[in-house]
């Protein structure tokens, strides 16, 4: 429909314009001819930009995007006193959109002059690099992920789509990052909107997260149905299980699609009515205590034939993950893998306060998780992916110093569709089609070629992570360690992350010789339930049993 009217319009335009121009000639006016060629010249443009399938935005805002473009491309002096410069942008400032620009659409990304960044301003970091550098033929880094009672293990890619659910996503955008990861050989996280046709149309790899709705698995009452699950786990397709514990962007709460945005098709895929509200709870009713969900992982691995089962989750209390941890070795029910999800990382819509203040950050939840399972004994038997505000290969190198196993990227893939980070997701007003579910905006995502950048975007960002590896003098990305990212403290200060960041010993939270605080919150943690365990308090920040 809107073609339709634009193309009538511009019939218009140049039929009104010829009489016009006819008029204009015969009494000698020549301004007459300079309006009807620059009429046909933007008729003309308007046409192109709709017919073309390289811009998202010219499709969607025919003439109007090309204003845009024309300011990316004044010289640097002019943005620097009119725009944003390339370092102020939030919450990703131009230069690292433009990385994820540069490498999807396999265009130069190198940069002259020297790096933008006050290389003496406080939390300055870099990587330590060696005299002796490696190279490194296969950026095509892998590990397998499913510990001792997982019967099929899954190679994941070092680089994978972060979650988001098809309902959050348009359909479009759904079937370019699944098409991207099939050709790429990495997986897509589907959210917890569920498994949708979308996912399924090009046979990309998935990461089915299962969220306290249980969509895809749903039963009439909203509870967990395992006939469902079992059904849907059995897909060729799904290589991995996701439990949603918590979403770093808003940790605790629970979600809500008022009905009015139910389509017909989302209520299909997430196995719910069209006619109320889709409630997704802020926590689970499949269990209640620490023992309860690994029984629930144990169910579903089962269940899912041996797949690998996992969770995510933003670090909250610290007790709480501990007793997830005590619960493991009590059961001696092992999930395959945990993700730690940053408070820094996106979502669709969530209040303020819940962005800003609640949750743990990466870096912290990150180490705080790995030194849990080191300390438990747990950690040779479980992988450790992590997600948040990643979007380069320097991130990547200081998340997997920090202890991950894998890094999970959402809005970096979104960027390589043509996000343009307009930040308005939660409207349904997305201009470039990527966060909506207006099928007329949606459709300036050409899959076949967004599906190609997310796919470069994906290689191109290895293969910087091979070179960052190389020049640090190792051999594979698993070799980074805290102490090869340094930071700067103050002028004169620098600290590495082994020093900020410390870890503990194996076993030491086991045999009671782990520092504080860790050694008070495990005897905080209760493998029986999720709430502290009595304390009796000895002083500020004290206590003991």
């Amino acid at each position: 429909m809107r073609y339709a009217a634009l193309v009538s319009s511009l019939i218009g335009v140049l039929i009104f314009g010829t009489i016009w121009l006819w008029e204009g000639l015969a009494s000698g006016g020549w301004i007459f001819v300079t309006l009807f060629v620059i009429c046909v010249g933007l008729s003309i443009l308007g046409i192109f930009d709709v017919i073309q399938k390289q811009h998202s935005l010219k499709r969607n805002y025919p003439i109007l995007a090309n204003l845009r473009f024309m300011i990316e491309k004044i010289r640097p002096e002019i943005r620097q006193y009119f725009l944003e410069s390339d370092v102020d942008g939030r919450p990703y400032d131009r230069n690292r959109r433009s990385i994820v620009y540069q490498r999807a659409k396999q265009q130069l990304a190198s940069r002259p002059f020297g790096t933008l960044q006050d290389v003496y301003q406080p939390e300055f970091e870099w990587l330590s690099h060696s005299i002796v550098p490696q190279h490194i033929k296969d950026p095509d880094f892998r590990i397998e992920v499913g510990g001792p009672q997982c019967s099929k293990p899954y190679s994941l890619s070092l680089l994978n789509i972060s979650a988001m659910s098809f309902g959050a996503l348009s359909a479009n955008a759904i079937m370019a990052l699944n098409k991207g990861a099939k050709m790429g050989g990495f997986a897509l996280d589907t959210g917890e909107g569920a498994i949708s046709v979308h996912h399924r149309k090009y046979g990309g790899d998935l990461i089915w997260e299962l969220g306290s709705g249980y969509f895809g698995c749903r039963s009439s009452d909203g509870g967990f149905d395992p006939v469902l699950f079992a059904e849907r786990a059995s897909l060729e397709q799904v290589k991995m299980i996701e439990i949603k514990l918590s979403q770093g962007a808003k940790p605790g709460h629970g979600g809500i699609l008022p009905a009015a945005k139910v389509t017909a098709e989302i209520a299909t895929t997430r196995g719910v009515p069209m006619d109320r509200d889709c409630i997704s709870p802020a926590r689970h009713r499949a269990f209640s205590t620490p023992i309860e969900m690994l029984e629930f992982i144990g169910k579903l691995r089962d269940l899912a034939q041996g797949k690998p089962i996992g969770f995510k989750l933003c670090i909250g209390h610290p007790h709480e993950f501990m007793a997830i941890c005590k619960a493991m070795n009590e059961t001696a029910i092992i999930a395959d893998f945990i993700v730690i999800d940053g408070a820094e990382g996106g979502t669709g819509a969530a209040p303020l306060e819940f962005v800003d203040h609640i949750g743990t950050p990466l870096r912290e939840g990150l180490t705080f998780a790995n030194n849990c399972l080191i300390g438990a004994g747990l950690r040779d038997k479980i992988k450790i992916g992590a997600s948040g505000r990643i979007i380069t290969a320097f991130d990547m190198a200081r998340t997997l110093a920090l202890g991950a196993d894998w890094c999970n990227i959402a809005r970096g893939f979104m960027f390589s569709l043509g996000c343009v980070q307009a930040l308005s997701c939660h409207t349904d007003h997305c201009p470039s089609g990527v966060a909506t579910q207006d099928p007329i905006r949606q459709k300036a995502v050409d899959v076949p070629l967004k599906a190609e950048r997310a796919r470069r975007f994906h290689a191109a960002t290895l293969a910087a992570l091979a070179e960052l590896t190389g020049a640090a003098g190792l051999c594979h990305p698993s070799d980074f360690k805290s102490e090869h990212i340094m930071r700067r403290i103050s002028a004169t200060e620098v600290r590495s992350f082994a020093v900020i960041y410390p870890t503990i010993e194996p076993y030491s939270l086991l045999d009671g010789s782990a520092p504080l605080p860790y050694t008070e919150f495990w005897d905080h943690a209760d493998a029986t339930s999720f709430a502290i365990k009595p304390q009796v308090v000895q002083g500020p920040g004290r206590a003991a049993a």
